[in-house]
């Protein structure tokens, strides 16, 4: 595929569901589910669903499976979760869920946060990858994480992403 094949799957208008993994979140004080929500409508993406679940394993997996089920949702993030303390366990909930990883997206992200906030981005363990012809983002909870993986890694190449998802 040429350069000029993959900025035609740039533009793209997608389905997502967003989930904050937290237990002290609520709807008001979900910061992180709030930027990216008004992200994705801003880049004329919908948001099918916003939920808000604790950091358990076993609910974050149910959660990712009934939204995995419906058929309007296309992409799926997940914010929070993503560190080393005992309580974050969102990867441990969605790895063995995955039918691919995209390796490349938390090299990328890592690298990012690295040349913004120095050595503490190692401690991210954010992820992606596909479930059911779905795409799905595990990203750290803090604004600035949400802000930079929408606006640098996952806006610009969702429309390809989608392609290649679906083929």
């Amino acid at each position: 595929m040429t350069f000029s094949e993959h900025e035609h799957h740039r533009q793209v208008t997608a389905d997502f569901a967003i989930m904050t993994i937290s237990d002290t979140r609520n709807e008001k004080s979900d910061e992180s589910g709030n930027i990216a929500k008004r992200l994705l409508i801003e880049h004329g993406h919908r948001v099918m669903a916003h939920k808000i679940v604790k950091n358990d394993r076993a609910t974050i997996r149910a959660l990712i499976e009934e939204l995995t089920r419906n058929p309007r949702i296309q992409v799926i993030l997940t914010l929070g979760g993503t560190g080393i303390s005992s309580r974050d366990v969102t990867i441990e909930a969605v790895s063995d869920l995955l039918d691919k990883r995209i390796e490349g997206f938390g090299e990328l992200f890592r690298k990012l946060s690295y040349e913004d906030i120095g050595e503490a981005a190692m401690l991210s363990r954010a992820v992606a990858g596909t479930i059911d012809k779905k795409v799905i983002f595990c990203l750290p909870g803090s604004k600035k994480a949400v802000k930079l993986a929408l606006k640098s890694l996952i806006l610009p190449g969702l429309g390809h992403m989608l392609w290649e998802v679906n083929r």
